[in-house]
């Protein structure tokens, strides 16, 4: 499933108990990083527009270089989403990307500051993130092989319910939402 990504994010209540059972599965942990994602607006399609923002583009820089990526969060307009079709690819020079993106009038919309460490199963990746002006949350990434965005959903929510952890509220929004003040 190439391009596209199916996870679940949750408030995290208590890192010290999910990585101590990461750790009994056998995961290892990546050292911490910073990432500092400046998401913009395209001047053909306002983003913010709809009641539910179903699309994201993003500049990310971070300890050891820089992406840009776009995101479709589906169904459209609905609420909960399911998947995202994600095109993701590392840049050589972020302020040359950042540059190119305002000359073709692409707006800052917010900046999201957070440190990331990241634990992988097979199958899996899953990323402790602390965000600044919002908190501890987990994120559960499905990264094998799948049928269907069905079978990966499943496997992961049977990844998630297998940790027999008590994780927190499920969050079905997004670093940038927030920090937006977007329910959606």
């Amino acid at each position: 499933m190439r391009y596209i990504e199916v996870e679940k994010k949750y408030r995290l209540s208590d890192a010290g108990v999910l990585k101590a059972r990461l750790a009994e599965l056998g995961a290892k942990p990546a050292e911490p990083t910073r990432q500092i994602d400046a998401y913009y607006n395209a001047p053909h399609r306002d983003f913010l527009a709809s009641d539910v923002i179903s699309d994201w583009l993003r500049l990310r820089t971070e300890d050891y270089g820089a992406s840009i990526n776009f995101k479709r969060w589906h169904p459209i307009d609905a609420v909960v989403k399911t998947h995202a079709d994600e095109y993701e690819t590392s840049v050589g020079d972020a302020e040359a990307i950042r540059l190119l993106l305002e000359s073709l009038d692409f707006q800052p919309l917010v900046t999201v500051d957070k440190t990331r460490q990241a634990w992988a199963l097979p199958d899996f990746e899953i990323v402790l993130d602390h965000v600044v002006d919002a908190g501890d949350f987990v994120e559960f990434e499905f990264k094998g092989d799948a049928e269907d965005v069905s079978d990966a959903t499943q496997r992961l929510d049977a990844f998630i319910v297998a940790l027999g952890i008590e994780l927190g509220e499920q969050i079905n929004k997004g670093y940038p939402h927030m920090l937006l003040g977007r329910d959606h």
